[in-house]
């Protein structure tokens, strides 16, 4: 059951982001709407975990994952209206978010340890795959320098997020 959910949302991401833009990259419109879904993905998750999961260091992890994507959603969307950027939906963004109700619904289903193992390898495969998106399309797409600004800005967070993972990732694996 683990093993089937983590290339759920990574395929997805992948699938959705890097070759349909290997052409075209999307516009920066769309890039808001891709930012804006990615985040919501992982609110979405942290906040089940923080229902779900009875591990101290998985619940600080959730908390820390609600927290820091809302908070970049609430940039996302602040620089949006001020630019008067207009986010638009696209199959990566409408993908992503598919993805992110296809891994509730698998983790809704876990309990105890093997939800928080399967919470904690998801978020390490996403991580990695935000990340992978954010520097092969993300960034080179962004026409705006402002959004490209925020996206270059939040990197480091997201590159954070993932190592913070990957060591809860070897403290469950114990």
């Amino acid at each position: 059951m683990i093993q089937m959910m983590k290339p759920v949302l990574l395929a997805a991401l992948a699938a959705a982001l890097l070759p349909v833009y290997a052409q075209q990259g999307p516009s920066d419109p769309q890039i808001a709407q891709i930012v804006v879904t990615a985040n919501q993905v992982d609110i979405d998750a942290g906040k089940l975990a923080k229902s779900k999961s009875k591990n101290k260091e998985v619940d600080k992890f959730a908390q820390q994952m609600v927290t820091d994507h809302s908070g970049v959603n609430k940039q996302a969307v602040a620089l949006v209206k001020k630019l008067k950027v207009k986010p638009e939906p696209s199959d990566t963004s409408k993908s992503l978010k598919q993805g992110g109700q296809e891994n509730i619904a698998k983790l809704k289903k876990l309990k105890g340890a093997e939800f928080d193992k399967a919470y904690v390898d998801h978020e390490v495969d996403y991580h990695q795959a935000v990340l992978d998106a954010i520097d092969k399309t993300l960034i080179p797409s962004a026409q705006n320098a402002q959004l490209k600004e925020l996206i270059v800005k939040v990197r480091p967070a997201i590159e954070a997020h993932l190592e913070h993972a990957k060591h809860l990732q070897a403290s469950l694996g114990k």
